[in-house]
C-alpha cells in the first residue's frame, strides 16, 4: 500500500485510529451487555463510555514491552478509564476482538468499493448507450471476425461488473460477522447474549459456531472475489489497451492538455493508465492464494492467519479501491474513434460476410462442406491481397457459386444492417427494457 495508488478514505478504513476505535466500541458494548447479566456494575460500563479513550503513540509504547497488541490496548484504556476498567474484557479473548474488528474493517472497505463499482457502471452504460449502434468488427483470436457495436462491447462489460457487484455483496454479507465467544469458542466465561448485543450494534450478524477466531473461509471467499473483480478490471483494460495500438487506434484514453507520454519521443500518447490498471489487477490476484492458505489453522486456533491479513486486508482493498476508481474514469474520458472503426472493419473487401454466404449457400441446396469450400477459395484470395479484392465480386465470377445464388442474393449478403438486427435486445437484456 503506498500512496500513489491509494485514497484517503479506503487508507483511513485501516488507520489505526480507526482500528483502535472499533476496538473500543466492541469493548464498551460487551461491557454494556455484561451490566444485564450482573457480571459488571451499571457505573463501570457507563465510565467506559465517558471517560473512555486511547493514545495510538501510548499504545506502541506499551506494546513494545509487553509485546501484545490487545494488552497495550486495553492498558492504555484503562489509563483513561481509571478503576472501573478492570470490568472490561471480562470473559473475552484477543480474537473476538481482533476479528470483531476485521470484520467491520472488511465491511467498511466493501461499501466504498460498491461505490465504486456503481461508478465505474454508471459509466459504462452511459458510453454503451453513446455508441449503441456505433458499428465496429468484432474480433476472435484478434482476428477480423463479424460486424457487431462498441455499444454491445461495453454491454459486456457492464453485465461483468453487475455480476461483480452482486458477488461483492454477498461476500460483504459473509464476512459481516461477529464472534465474541472467549477462549476456543466455547463461551465458558461469557455468555452468547454479548455477542448478539455486540453484533446488533455494530451492524453484523453472529458467527454460528467459531473457534477461538472465525473461520477464515469468509476471508477467502471475500478476497477470492477481490480477485475476481480485478480480473474483470484487467479483461478491459486489455481491450482499451489493444484498441490504442496504432495500427487498430479505434479507441484511445484521453490525453490531457500538457500531458507527455515518453521522455524521448515527443509524438508519444501511451494507454498508460490502462497499463497501469494491468498490473494493479495482477498484484490484487496475487494476494488470493494467501488468503487461500489462511483458511487452514491449528486446532482451535494459532495465528499464522494474522500476519497475512493484516497486510493483504489493507492492500488489496486500497489497491482495488484505486483501480475501479482509475477505470470509471478512464471509460469515462475514453476517446471513441467511429470513422477508424467502421474503416477498419471495411479494409479486408467484405470477409465479415463470409459466413453469411456460407449458410446461404447450404439453404440454396450446396452441401456444408462444399459451400465452405467454395466461400473460403475466394475468401483466401482476398486475404492474400491483403482487401485489395473484393469478396463479392469473386463470389461473382465464380460459377459453382452462381450456380446456387444469383448476384442478387450475393448483393443481399453483404447488408451491414443484418449483423445489427437484435442489438435492442442484447441491450434490453442487460441494461432492462426502459
Amino acid at each position: 500500500m503506498i500512496p500513489r495508488y491509494s485514497r484517503p478514505e479506503m487508507v483511513n478504513i485501516w488507520s489505526p485510529e480507526n482500528r483502535f476505535r472499533i476496538w473500543f466500541e466492541i469493548e464498551a458494548h460487551a461491557t454494556d451487555a455484561q451490566v444485564a447479566n450482573g457480571i459488571v456494575p451499571a457505573d463501570a460500563a457507563k465510565a467506559v463510555w465517558d471517560r473512555g479513550g486511547f493514545d495510538v503513540d501510548r499504545i506502541d509504547e506499551i506494546e513494545r514491552e509487553v509485546k501484545h497488541d490487545v494488552i497495550a490496548f486495553l492498558t492504555s484504556l484503562a489509563e483513561h478509564v481509571g478503576d472501573e476498567a478492570r470490568f472490561v474484557h471480562q470473559g473475552m479473548t484477543s480474537s473476538d476482538v481482533l476479528d470483531t474488528c476485521l470484520a467491520v474493517q472488511m465491511t467498511q472497505a466493501a461499501d466504498i468499493l460498491l461505490a465504486d463499482m456503481d461508478q465505474l457502471l454508471a459509466a459504462l452504460k452511459k458510453r454503451a448507450m453513446e455508441h449503441r449502434m456505433t458499428v465496429k468488427v468484432g474480433r476472435s483470436h484478434g482476428i477480423h471476425a463479424e460486424p457487431t457495436t462498441f455499444g454491445v462491447t461495453l454491454a459486456t462489460y457492464y453485465a461483468e461488473f453487475e455480476r461483480n457487484r452482486k458477488r461483492l455483496v454477498q461476500a460483504r454479507e459473509e464476512v459481516a460477522t461477529c464472534a465474541i465467544s472467549g477462549a476456543v469458542g466455547t463461551f465458558a466465561n461469557i455468555d452468547p447474549n454479548v455477542e448478539a448485543h455486540v453484533a446488533e450494534k455494530l451492524g453484523l450478524a453472529i458467527e454460528p459456531v467459531s473457534t477461538q477466531v472465525m473461520p477464515r473461509d469468509r476471508h477467502a471467499m471475500f478476497f477470492a472475489t477481490m480477485g475476481v473483480i480485478a480480473s474483470s478490471v484487467e479483461r478491459l483494460a486489455t481491450e482499451i489497451r489493444h484498441l490504442q495500438r496504432t495500427e487498430v487506434l479505434e479507441a484511445e484514453e484521453y490525453f490531457s492538455p500538457g500531458q507527455k507520454g515518453s521522455s524521448a519521443m515527443p509524438h508519444k500518447r501511451n494507454p498508460v493508465l490502462t497499463e497501469n490498471l494491468t498490473g494493479l489487477a495482477r498484484y490484487v490476484r496475487a494476494q488470493v492464494i494467501p488468503a487461500m492458505e489462511n483458511v487452514s489453522l491449528w486446532h482451535e486456533r494459532d495465528i499464522s492467519h494474522s500476519s497475512v491479513e493484516r497486510m493483504i486486508g489493507p492492500d488489496v482493498t486500497v489497491t482495488l479501491d484505486f483501480a475501479l476508481a482509475r477505470l470509471a474514469g478512464v471509460v469515462d474520458k475514453l476517446v471513441i474513434y467511429p470513422e477508424r472503426m467502421l474503416a477498419n472493419m471495411n479494409r479486408l473487401g467484405g470477409l465479415i460476410h463470409s459466413q453469411r454466404v456460407l449458410l446461404a449457400l447450404t439453404q440454396a441446396g450446396v452441401s456444408r462442406e462444399d459451400a465452405y469450400r467454395l466461400v473460403q477459395r475466394n475468401a483466401m484470395k482476398v486475404w492474400d491481397t491483403d482487401g485489395k479484392a473484393d469478396l463479392l465480386a469473386l463470389l461473382k465470377a465464380d460459377p459453382e457459386v452462381t450456380a446456387a445464388l444469383s448476384d442478387e442474393a450475393l448483393e443481399s449478403m453483404f447488408d451491414l444492417g443484418y449483423h445489427l438486427k437484435h442489438v435492442d435486445t442484447i441491450f434490453a437484456r442487460v441494461f432492462g427494457e426502459d
